[in-house]
């Protein structure tokens, strides 16, 4: 190959630096320029012959032969060769053996140039991608920035540098509305390979993780491991609950996330643009955890039935509306938060609660009353 393109010496320095620096085995870059050869080969000579092509390992010449097999009478010159012929490309041929027969087609270094060249630019291009992807599919769970590129009610396309990143509608928070050259930052959930193999960084503003990483970027005392965030629930956009524990007595978590004056959780909540926070105190005991859970209503009383999977909560006239939230946001949240999806969280007023204990007397005392007249 010493027409166009790439020279039989620069394909070798070329592959032997692409192992080195990228870590392209040469053995693969080679097998790869071989079968693109073949290609190229079929579909420039619209050829009907059995061919292989042969790149030298040390060298880099590139050779093409006509695979036939040895017969007494080649009928099918193109895939047959006759065992007298077969005797001048190798003397121990026999019948029913194959023989590489080199062919030398007219204007085949130039092609073979050309696609070494091409196959060896492709698997840069691929190696590169595969980097790009492994790089951010290890910083999964980070939280990246970027500019915007794309903005639309079905998809924001974010420059990241290296890669793009894309942040679906589900991942977006409902509430806010994304501008073309807007610095923003993201929670990387998945790293994708896009057409082509590029690979697709998928950024999320909307999952819990998002929350939770911006805890640990704001609090030194969580990244430092000083105070655990045990649970998030939210509902982007409006409202999140974040419980927080620290082994040590002397720490109070809670505070330590709001920081004085409440400078910690403000930067928090600048950045997810208003969203209101609740930062409760994580507690083994569940009636404790779900009365936090359920800030900024007061508790007064929780009754855990386990067998029926039922929370039984008792508040104050005037918090009834706030410990369940609007459209039972409050409720639900406390519920993901505790890890009670599942259960059914009751949430009465102290005089609903005493209206249905009245109840249940009246009704004890009618059958009682029912009992006695009937033994008389």
């Amino acid at each position: 190959m010493k027409e166009e393109g790439i020279d039989n010496k620069q394909l070798i320095i070329a592959i032997q630096e692409l192992e080195k620096e990228k870590g392209i085995k040469k053995d693969y870059l080679l097998d790869s320029i071989e079968q693109a050869l073949l290609t190229a080969y079929k579909r420039n000579y619209n050829s009907q012959e059995n061919v292989k092509v042969v790149v030298d390992r040390e060298t880099g010449a590139s050779h093409l032969y006509s695979v036939k097999e040895v017969v007494e009478h080649a009928e099918n010159p193109v895939l047959q060769i006759s065992l007298a012929d077969a005797k001048k490309v190798d003397k121990e041929a026999k019948i029913g053996d194959t023989v590489d027969v080199e062919l030398v087609p007219k204007n085949f270094g130039r092609i073979a140039a050309q696609t070494a060249k091409q196959v060896i630019i492709q698997k840069l291009r691929e190696a590169e991608r595969e980097i790009i992807y492994n790089e951010y599919n290890e910083r999964k769970g980070e939280i990246v920035s970027g500019i915007i590129q794309k903005a639309d009610p079905n998809i924001v396309v974010m420059d990241l540098g290296k890669v793009e990143g894309i942040m679906p509608a589900k991942e977006q928070i409902p509430t806010e509305h994304y501008h073309v050259n807007d610095k923003i930052k993201g929670y990387i959930l998945d790293v994708d390979k896009g057409p082509k193999g590029v690979p697709q960084v998928i950024i999320s503003r909307a999952c819990p993780e998002f929350v939770k990483k911006l805890f640990e970027f704001e609090i030194p005392e969580i990244y430092e491991g000083v105070i655990e965030i045990k649970s998030v629930s939210r509902d982007p956009g409006s409202r999140s609950k974040v419980a927080v524990y620290s082994p040590n007595e002397n720490i109070d978590p809670v505070g330590s996330c709001v920081g004085q004056k409440g400078v910690r959780i403000q930067n928090i909540i600048n950045e997810l643009n208003g969203e209101k926070i609740d930062v409760i105190e994580w507690n083994a005991d569940l009636s404790t955890y779900i009365s936090s859970a359920l800030l900024p209503a007061q508790v007064m009383a929780v009754d855990i039935d386990e067998e029926n999977r039922v929370a039984q909560v008792i508040v104050p006239d005037d918090q009834l509306s706030l410990a369940i939230g609007k459209s039972g946001q409050n409720a639900r949240l406390a519920a993901k938060l505790t890890g009670l999806s599942d259960w059914r969280i009751d949430i009465k007023s102290e005089t609903q609660f005493r209206n249905i204990l009245m109840e249940k007397q009246a009704e004890m005392e009618a059958d009682n009353k029912e009992d006695n007249s009937e033994e008389e």
